[in-house]
Formats: structure tokens, C-alpha cells, sequence
């Protein structure tokens, strides 16, 4: 870049523009200050070629350049439009082909961070379980931060690598990188736009990044208001959302209208509508009604009903109470419940609950208000539609790119960390049985009731889930054993590690094994994983190794479970296990074929088939819009996968079979 020349300072006054020094505006070209119309230049600005043009929507043409604007201390690349800047640009480096356009003001006034180091108060409002933003921040690592506060030595280094990508984002200049957007735009400052980056019509974007990529870019729209935060790639934040200490993490969406305050969302967020306070938001949390309130909690693949509300406080000490509904838990339309309390995975939570309870142990059940009180029905999510519709639909959600993910998450419904639950959960009921007799009416377990039925019930939906889980593994294992002869099989069956056995833990969509993850952070803490990276990559490796940790979990809780010993298992112990779990899949699956029958009664047929209607005019305007229950897709798969594991549980026990002759 070079000085401008007398003749060229004369035409871009001709043009209307002025500068406080000239000596102190550099340039590319000459042929590009014709495309400089009516603008002020302060301080030192540095501009590029303008060559392009823009298409716009609507088949519109516009030539890049510089029109009606004030730039101080500002550096502009090749082949940008900004036009109409209402205030002024100031300290910021604009990259190669950006737009910008009706815009009050832009301005960098460092030193900033751009949303690095800022406190996230989660779950407690008052404190004591702060997350310190960065713009690398993983669910886990923030999992870690917030909730093992009985680590002191890990927060401390956690919050050191926090600081050290602080340190790093640190400038005295704002930075819009190349092909961003920014129109109709109002406050901005201390922002860091990313590539491709698109804002349209946001009110105040106040010390923020974001992360935008070519392959995943973010769009702010209309009405946003947002002061410290962090959006990442492939996300969205639209039509007057709210956000004051918010992460966003990589491909969520926040509009129409949704408020939040420090809070966390990570990986596949949908939040709509309503509001959320001091939450911890685990990947594909989702709410989307107005009447929703999400406060001081612990969420991961959950759907939040309209009208959904918690308390984190009883008018004693203020807003200290916190809760967790563990993956997958849901609530229903007017759900609520007084924190503390804790709600076991792949729960659901109807009615109102003030007694505390705590179902972690009791997954994939229904916790029920009945005249006040607070009824458990164990189990019974298991042979729910809705479940395993869930569990089907997140994969296919997963809208980040395949490359740069920095959530790892494990979508399997049935896992160490939920059978290990089962396991617990099988146990207590039956401990509640013996204390009290078969015959009660009731058992009381954790601040809830639990009737005679379902405690019957949930028994042996647990037992069917156990057994369909080890058979899985089992399976999955021979598929990978050399199986041509009896004692080559029975070998292989064996770990050939320990990694993976005892209790495991789900963070935030990582689930791995509690001994394995407290040696991580054993080392964490003595400074030999000594970076946010280092760390990060030794946690990609506990996600990539989960199905080798699954085995020898499994193995060893098949033996426990089945009453066997490794040196004495045989082929008859092997085609029993086969033959139990056949049959818990194929029991699990009439039991979902009936659930979705439900969905096709005489009964779901109401409000069908309009003025006065017959009914069969009824029954065919229901089969127009809903399909007939037969061909249903669901179903259809339903009844396939029945054929398709009984097939393969007579394959494997007649390949058992035949090395047992």
C-alpha cells in the first residue's frame, strides 16, 4: 500500500471526502477511488482495491466501495461495500469482500476479549459455579467446570486455560473476516465477526465473537440483543432474542423472542419463545413455547412441555436451589418442580413436584402427580414410542459439520451409564419388595410413591432392557471374535483390558468411564496435560474408545448378571444369553407396536372429519392426514426389526449350536 498522491487526494474531495490527515490513508489502487464517495477518514486507514460487485437478493447489483461512512483507525481489504454508516467504523481490520450497510456504528475501544473470560453463573445464581467463557469451550469441558467443584485443583487449571485463550483473543482491534454480512445493524462493539458471518437487522452486539466458518456460518437476525457472549459456527440467533452471558454452541437456534441470561447451550440447542436463567443446557435441549421457563438446571436431550417451570429458590436464602433431569429426560405441559431435585435419564415429568425427589437411580420412568403427591412409575419410558423416536431423531439432527466438532456425543439410549442405572434401579425395587412385602398397596422410595403395579412392572421392563443391552454387546462382540471354534470363541469373549469397568458418567453427551475420566484429571491437575488442546484431544480419545470400554463393562456385568464365572462360561451359558435377549427385543417391540396403536384408536379419531360429519367420513379424513396405522413407517420398521433380530438371534445360536457338537 502506498500514500495518496495530490491528484488523488483532489478527487476524493471532489467526491466529498475528508480525512484529518491524508498522509494517514493508504491505498491499493487509483482505479478503485472512484468507488470512494462522501467519507471522513481519522487516524491511520488502510484501503483495498474495489473491483467486484455484490449480487444481491432480488437479481440487484451493487459495485464494492466505500460510500457515506466515517472510518478512524480502520484497515478495509479488497473488494468491500460499506455503505451509509450512520456514526462511524473504528479500530477494526475488515477482510476481503465484506458488506456492510446501514449500519448506527461499529467500534472496537480494547483492550476486549471479544466474550473470552466472561463468568457464566450457571445453575446457582449467586455464585460458586461460574464457567469462564472461551471460544473453544466443549460441553464436557464446561460439564467439569461447573460441576466438580469438589476438585479445587481442577478448577484452578481449568480456569487457567480459559484465561490462556483469553490472553490469546486479547486486541486492541475488532476483526470482521472475509465475506461477512452486516446490514440494518445498529450498536456493535467489541465484536469479533467470523468468516461468512451474516447480520441482518440485529439491535446491540456488545463484547461478543462469533465463530462463523465457510462451511457452517452463523446468522444474527432481526432485534438481536446480546452483551458477552459467544455463538459458534453453524448456528442462528434470530427475530428479537435476548442473550447477557450466553455460550451458543455449534449449529443451535434461539428465536422468536427467547431470553436467556447466564446460560449455556451446546451442541443442536433449539430454544423458542421462552426464557431461561443460570441453565446448563447439554446438547439438543429444546424448548419451544412462550410459557416455558428453563431455570437453574442441569438439561441434555430434552424436550421442554409449554408451561414448564422450576423454582430455584423457597423465599429463604434467595435463588441458590438447583436441579438436573439427566439426558433425555422430558417434562410435560404444566409440568413443575421445586428444585433441588434430580430426574432420572430418559424420564418424564408430569404435574407439579415439591418433595424433592431424586430418581437417578429409577431411569426411563414416569414421575407422576396425584393428588399432590409425587408417584413413581419405574421403567415404563422404556416401551414409549415417543423414546425411541427420540433416540432415532438425534442423529439425524446433528446438523454441525463432520470436520471441527467440539462436542463429542454419544447418542446410544442403552449404555453403561444407563444400565448401570437399571441395575441400581432393579435392585432398590427389589429391596422395597422384600422390605415391605408383594402385597403393599404402595412403597415409598426418595420423596415418591411407587404402587404395587408398577413396582411389578418396572421389575421386568428393567430386566428386559438389562438383558436386551448385554445381548447387544454381546453380539456386537462375537461379530468381531474369531468364532471357528468353541475355545477360540470363549478366548476372544475376554477383555483383553480393564479400561471400562465400574460406574460410569455422561458429560454432557460424553459418556465414558468414571475411573478413566479421574485419571484424565488426575493429570490435569499435576499440569501433565498441561493445555485446553491437550486436554480436548484426550477427551476425543475416551468418546472414540467408548465401544472397547463398552465390552469389557459389559462382560463383566453380563458375568454378575447371569450368575457366571470367566473360567467357567460355556457355549450353553452363551446360547442361553442369545435366546433371553431375542426375546427381550421382540418383547420390547410388541410393547412399542402396541404404544403406537394407541396413536390410531377410535379415540385419537376425535376432532376429525368436520360439520357433522359420518364416521367413516371421520375415519377417512384421519387416515388423509395421519395415514393408515398399518403403513405407518414407524410401524413398518417396527415389525422389520422384529423379523430382522429374530433372524439374526437363530443365526447366532445355530452358529453356537454348531460349535458345541
Amino acid at each position: 500500500m502506498r500514500t495518496l498522491t495530490q491528484s488523488e487526494i483532489g478527487l476524493l474531495q471532489q467526491q466529498g471526502c475528508t480525512a484529518q490527515d491524508w498522509q494517514t490513508v493508504f491505498v491499493s489502487d487509483s482505479e478503485s477511488l472512484k468507488y470512494i464517495r462522501d467519507t471522513r477518514f481519522s487516524g491511520e486507514v488502510r484501503l483495498g482495491s474495489f473491483r467486484a460487485s455484490f449480487e444481491l437478493p432480488g437479481g440487484m447489483h451493487k459495485h464494492s466501495g466505500i460510500f457515506r461512512a466515517t472510518l478512524h483507525d480502520t484497515t478495509v481489504g479488497d473488494d468491500c461495500c460499506i455503505e451509509n454508516i450512520k456514526n462511524y467504523i473504528a479500530r477494526y481490520d475488515i477482510a476481503e469482500g465484506c458488506f456492510i450497510e446501514n449500519v448506527d456504528i461499529i467500534l472496537c475501544d480494547g483492550p476486549t476479549s471479544f466474550g473470552c473470560g466472561v463468568n457464566v453463573a450457571v445453575l446457582n445464581e449467586t455464585g460458586g459455579r461460574e464457567v469462564t467463557l472461551h471460544d473453544r469451550l466443549t460441553a464436557h469441558e464446561a460439564y467439569l467446570e461447573a460441576f466438580y467443584r469438589h476438585r479445587p485443583k481442577l478448577i484452578a487449571q481449568l480456569k487457567r486455560f480459559a484465561a490462556e485463550r483469553t490472553a490469546e483473543r486479547t486486541s486492541e482491534r475488532g476483526t470482521i473476516c472475509h465475506h461477512a454480512t452486516i446490514v440494518d445493524t445498529g450498536y456493535i462493539k467489541n465484536l469479533y465477526v467470523g468468516p461468512y458471518a451474516k447480520i441482518e437487522g440485529a439491535g446491540r452486539l456488545k463484547n461478543g465473537s462469533l465463530c462463523s466458518r465457510q462451511e457452517a456460518p452463523i446468522h444474527v437476525g432481526y432485534g438481536v440483543i446480546a452483551d458477552d457472549f459467544i455463538v459458534q459456527d453453524g448456528s442462528s440467533v434470530e427475530d428479537g432474542t435476548t442473550l447477557s452471558r450466553v455460550y451458543v454452541g455449534q449449529a443451535c437456534t434461539l428465536g422468536h423472542g427467547y431470553s436467556a441470561s447466564d446460560s449455556l447451550f451446546f451442541a443442536n440447542c433449539q430454544e423458542e419463545n421462552g426464557e431461561a436463567c443460570a441453565i446448563f443446557a447439554g446438547p439438543f435441549t429444546v424448548t419451544h413455547h412462550k410459557s416455558t421457563l428453563l431455570i437453574a438446571g442441569l438439561f441434555s436431550f430434552m424436550n421442554a412441555g409449554s408451561g414448564s417451570n422450576q423454582s430455584n429458590h423457597m423465599y429463604k436464602l434467595g435463588p441458590i436451589h438447583q436441579g438436573a433431569m439427566e439426558r433425555g429426560a422430558k417434562t410435560s405441559s404444566d409440568s413443575y418442580i421445586l428444585w433441588p431435585a434430580r430426574i432420572g435419564a430418559f424420564s418424564l415429568v408430569m404435574g407439579r413436584h415439591s418433595s424433592h425427589p431424586d430418581t437417578s437411580d429409577m431411569p426411563f420412568s414416569y414421575l407422576i402427580e396425584k393428588n399432590g403427591d409425587t408417584y413413581l412409575a419405574p421403567a415404563v419410558n422404556l416401551r414409549s414410542v415417543g423414546t425411541v423416536r427420540d433416540a432415532q431423531k438425534w442423529p439425524k439432527r446433528d446438523h454441525r459439520c463432520k470436520e471441527g466438532r467440539l462436542d463429542q456425543i454419544n447418542f446410544n439410549l442403552l449404555s453403561p451409564y444407563t444400565i448401570d442405572k437399571m441395575v441400581r434401579g432393579l435392585h432398590v425395587l427389589q429391596e422395597l419388595e422384600t422390605l415391605s412385602g408383594p402385597t403393599s398397596d404402595t412403597y415409598a422410595y426418595q420423596s415418591a410413591k411407587i404402587s404395587n403395579s408398577s413396582l411389578h412392572r418396572g421389575q421386568q421392563l428393567y430386566r428386559i432392557g438389562i438383558q436386551k443391552f448385554l445381548g447387544n454387546s454381546l453380539i456386537s462382540h462375537l461379530e468381531r471374535t474369531d468364532c471357528s471354534s468353541a475355545e477360540s470363541l470363549l478366548e476372544g469373549l475376554k477383555p483383553k483390558h480393564t479400561d471400562g469397568r465400574g460406574v460410569w458418567v455422561d458429560l454432557a453427551g460424553l459418556i465414558a468411564p468414571k475411573e478413566l475420566v479421574n485419571a484424565l484429571l488426575d493429570e490435569v491437575e499435576s499440569g501433565a496435560v498441561a493445555s485446553a488442546e491437550e486436554f480436548n484431544r484426550r477427551l476425543c480419545q475416551l468418546h472414540s474408545n467408548y465401544y472397547r470400554y463398552e465390552w469389557t463393562w459389559a462382560y463383566e456385568q453380563m458375568l454378575d448378571y447371569y450368575g457366571l464365572y470367566p473360567d467357567r462360561i460355556t457355549i450353553e451359558d452363551l446360547i442361553s444369553i442369545v435366546s433371553q435377549w431375542k426375546e427381550s427385543v421382540t418383547t420390547l417391540d410388541r410393547m412399542l407396536y402396541a404404544d403406537a396403536k394407541k396413536e390410531f384408536s377410535l379415540s385419537a379419531h376425535t376432532g376429525f372429519g368436520f360439520d357433522g360429519a359420518s364416521q367413516r367420513t371421520i375415519d377417512r379424513d384421519f387416515e388423509q392426514v395421519r395415514g393408515d396405522f398399518e403403513s405407518n413407517p414407524f410401524v413398518t420398521e417396527t415389525l422389520a426389526h422384529i423379523e430382522r433380530k429374530s433372524q439374526l438371534g437363530d443365526r447366532i445360536i445355530a452358529m453356537l449350536q454348531q460349535l458345541n457338537k
